[in-house]
Parts: C-alpha cells; sequence; structure tokens
C-alpha cells in the first residue's frame, strides 16, 4: 500500500485515496511515484478506514500547526473516510488546522449537495480553478463530467464561500499570464483568494 500520512514542506499530507475524476494533464501522479517523504502514493487496494485510523494513531501530530488532506486523488471521493479522519484528528488535536485541497466536484462525484458535509472540522478548502473558463478546464482536467465539471466546481465554491473560515481557489502556473489574471477576476468577483501554484 501506499503512504496514507506523508510529510512535504514541513506539513503532514493525507492521502486516502487514488480515486480521481480528472486526469489533468500537469498532476504530479502522472509523473512520479512519491512526493515528499513517500516513497510511492500508489495504493494497491483503496484504504479502508482502519488503514487509515492505524496511520493517524502512527503519526506524531503533536507541534503540527496544520495538516492537509491532498495525495494521488481527490478527497471527496472518500468522503465517508475524510470526514471520519477529520473528525478523529480534531478529537484528538482541537488545536490542529485542517486544509482540504480539492477539485470542487464532490457534488458530482456523489450526486448531492457535498459543500457543507464537512462543517465544523475543516478550516480551510482549497479549491483548484485552474482554468479560466469550462472549454479550457475541460482541456486541461479532462474530467469524466466534460465542460459540466467546471460550473459544478464554481457552485461548490460559492457554497463553501458560507461555510467555512477560509475559502482559496488555485491555478498551476502551466496557464499563460492572460489566463491567470482571467482566473484572478473570477476570484475576486466571487470573492475568494487566488493563490498561483509553481508545477514541480
Amino acid at each position: 500500500m501506499g503512504e496514507i500520512i506523508y510529510t512535504f514542506g514541513g506539513k503532514p499530507y493525507l492521502n486516502i485515496t487514488n480515486r480521481c475524476p480528472c486526469a489533468c494533464t500537469f498532476c504530479l501522479r502522472e509523473q512520479q511515484e512519491g512526493v515528499g517523504s513517500a516513497r510511492t502514493l500508489w495504493h494497491q487496494d483503496e484504504p479502508a478506514w482502519e488503514d487509515i485510523e492505524r496511520a493517524l494513531e502512527g503519526f506524531d501530530f503533536f507541534g503540527v500547526q496544520e495538516a492537509v488532506f491532498c495525495g494521488y486523488g481527490e478527497p471527496f471521493c472518500a468522503l465517508e473516510n475524510l470526514r471520519s479522519s477529520a473528525r478523529w484528528l480534531k478529537g484528538n488535536y482541537p488545536g490542529l488546522e485542517l486544509r482540504v485541497d480539492t477539485n470542487g466536484l464532490g457534488d458530482l462525484i456523489h450526486g448531492r449537495p457535498t459543500a457543507a458535509e464537512l462543517q465544523g472540522l475543516v478550516d480551510v478548502m482549497s479549491i483548484s480553478l485552474n482554468a479560466p473558463d469550462a472549454a479550457r478546464y475541460q482541456e486541461l482536467c479532462q474530467s469524466c463530467y466534460g465542460e459540466a465539471a467546471y460550473e459544478a466546481m464554481l457552485s461548490f465554491a460559492a457554497q463553501c464561500r458560507e461555510i467555512y473560515p477560509r475559502v482559496a481557489f488555485t491555478v498551476v502556473d502551466v496557464l499563460s499570464s492572460e489566463e491567470i489574471e482571467r482566473c484572478r477576476g473570477i476570484a475576486q468577483g466571487m470573492g475568494i483568494a487566488l493563490r498561483v501554484r509553481h508545477r514541480t
């Protein structure tokens, strides 16, 4: 099994699933086996809650300020385990800040509104905006939901803005400077911060 918890940049990351409805052209999982301290982030089998709980119990979170749900899959694909993990961490480390890095397609994945399902458990929702329009999004992210994914992601972000203490959009610098500025305009129009990630 791949690493469930790994460290990168001094922070612990939780890799709870490899499932994802997108095949982003810039995704690290298409280029390398692992990230940070992880030799591999590819799971032979989907982690069960018992596997995740064992990993959580075996990791020392004392002194850690933030933990991030982000690995070689979309955390909302494993929503029940995501919720259980966040609840376990908040219960055992009340001062620990939790961030979820998501593509924002939870509503399409589960066929229901999902933005509020981590309310009270997650401090930061970081959503991959990735493109200034639906056509470019599909070109880059290759979602199994087609161009409908883009509007679903924006709707999810709008809901999150009303629920979570902090919400941010991200884009990767594979975009042109003009596209990044268009994304910045979308983010500003929605009252959400934008962070430009560097492709590593």
